[in-house]
């Protein structure tokens, strides 16, 4: 099968699209023909980390992907012997976090389930590209969401509204009924509004600090403004939260946002679509941190088995 692999750690350049062997699955496993995956800003710190982020993954536990890649969509090809949630032919999207292999490739085995990184069906609406540009974004957005508990009626304050967690982050406080304002550049204005936005501030033009607003929430999307500098905005008992903090991926999030998806409530931003041999290219767009929302890689070319829903 065809792979993207990252022999050592390095700068885009270092990436090569491979021949290796197909992965078979354990009894506890899924092996998925993947249709596509992504490039994140995870995937360049993994690919490019220095020395601090090395010695701090091996405290943690995380191991350098060969494979590159953390999300994906695709069909089950096989299955384990042990495996029940799973059939041949379910069409699935997920995250390989916390495995040695990642999602930039033909073929890849996931558990059914583990400690880190899910997997469940996708949604029926969604083609597997939009699918594979949800699971890490939406569920970062939904972790943190959740732990500041957004109600009905509360003005949140999403910065960076643009980017993948962003762009999930405004829908989903829009879907919880808060009142929403999205920051961002000028040329992402509309792309924010079109997701929902009741308002969007561009921060070249006016600094929201300095504005007279306040608010329930603010929401860090891109680990740029801090709780200091936000504190002037926020209401009395208002809470300041940043992608800075550390999250966790679960089934039942990422089942919630699939749900939330096959009601109409939240859709993928896809920035830029790449075959797997332009890999490289897609790292250095992502570096230029002038995305908008994602960056798809596509594994199996567009067809019309491609493009099918459920």
């Amino acid at each position: 099968m065809k792979a993207v692999v990252a022999a050592k750690f390095g700068p885009p350049e270092i990436l090569r699209v491979r021949e290796i062997p197909r992965p078979n699955p354990k009894d506890n496993e899924i092996l998925v023909r993947i249709h596509a995956g992504t490039v994140t800003k995870g995937d360049l710190l993994m690919r490019g980390a220095g020395p601090g982020l090395r010695f701090l993954m091996l405290i943690l536990g995380f191991k350098r992907k060969e494979i590159t890649g953390h999300e994906l969509a695709g069909e089950v090809e096989a299955v384990g012997k042990d495996v029940e949630k799973f059939k041949k032919g379910d069409r699935v999207f997920g995250t390989t976090t916390g495995l040695n292999s990642g999602g930039n490739a033909e073929y890849v085995c996931l558990p059914e389930e583990w400690k880190q990184g899910v997997v469940a069906i996708k949604p029926g609406n969604m083609t597997y590209e939009e699918a594979a540009a949800v699971p890490v974004g939406g569920m970062t957005a939904l972790y943190l969401l959740k732990k500041i508990n957004v109600q009905k009626g509360q003005k949140v304050l999403v910065y960076g509204a643009s980017g993948s967690v962003g762009t999930y982050a405004l829908q989903l406080t829009k879907s919880f009924g808060a009142e929403v304002t999205g920051v961002c550049s000028a040329t992402n204005v509309q792309m924010v509004k079109s997701l929902g936005a009741d308002k969007v501030i561009d921060y070249k033009k006016e600094d929201f600090t300095k504005n007279g607003e306040t608010y329930d929430v603010i929401f860090d999307a891109v680990g740029k403004i801090s709780r200091t500098h936000s504190k002037r905005s926020l209401k009395k008992n208002g809470r300041y939260i940043s992608i800075r903090s550390l999250t966790k991926e679960t089934t039942e999030n990422l089942i919630f946002l699939r749900d939330l998806i096959e009601a109409g409530k939240l859709k993928a931003a896809i920035d830029r679509r790449y075959p797997m041999e332009q890999i490289v290219e897609a790292h250095k767009y992502v570096e230029t941190g002038h995305k908008k929302g994602n960056v798809v890689i596509t594994v199996k070319p567009n067809n019309e088995s491609f493009k099918g829903g459920a």
